[in-house]
């Protein structure tokens, strides 16, 4: 009992969720993809970043280096804040899912989710794309990201086919 109480307490978020960005899965991940989007000069609404994730949730990113090496950068949501913030500020940033693939087994669920990435929503190409690849649970009142690393396309790794359009099972 005392053991699920702890874990129970430690899915709580220091931040109130808006109900409409976790009460279904599709609206976790738009709401993802909102809070990070938007034009140069616009602060993102990081209270509700921090709302969609449980408490130390984590996040990484997963990298090739020039000489071959493969990383990956392990943060949680204040460091990404921290990090990316004065970045997203200074340039407009945009992204949005062009695919996914998800599997759910009762409150856990894993998503592959392709992502583009742009400047500008009107720029004509990506300067990015990618996977990101999360793991979701729900407590029987709403959705929790609980981890998400991503892995940008190079040219020696390229998005698959089953990523460019949505497939779910469940």
């Amino acid at each position: 009992m005392m053991l699920s109480l702890l874990f129970a307490a430690s899915l709580v978020s220091h931040q109130t969720p808006s109900p409409s960005d976790v009460d279904t899965e599709d609206h976790l991940l738009a709401a993802l993809y909102d809070v990070i989007s938007g034009p140069a000069g616009k602060e993102r609404d990081w209270n509700r970043m921090r709302s969609l994730f449980a408490k130390d949730a984590s996040m990484a990113v997963a990298f090739e280096r020039q000489n071959g090496e493969v990383r990956d950068f392990e943060f949680n949501v204040e460091k990404y804040i921290q990090l990316s913030g004065p970045e997203l500020l200074k340039k407009g940033f945009y992204e949005h899912e062009i695919g996914r693939r998800s599997e759910r087994f009762g409150h856990i669920e894993q998503v592959f989710s392709s992502y583009e990435s742009r400047y500008d929503p009107k720029d004509p190409k990506p300067f990015e794309r990618g996977v990101n690849a999360l793991q979701l649970f729900f407590d029987g009142k709403r959705w929790w990201i609980r981890t998400i690393i991503w892995e940008g396309e190079t040219p020696k790794l390229k998005l698959p086919g089953s990523l460019l359009r949505r497939s779910e099972v469940h």
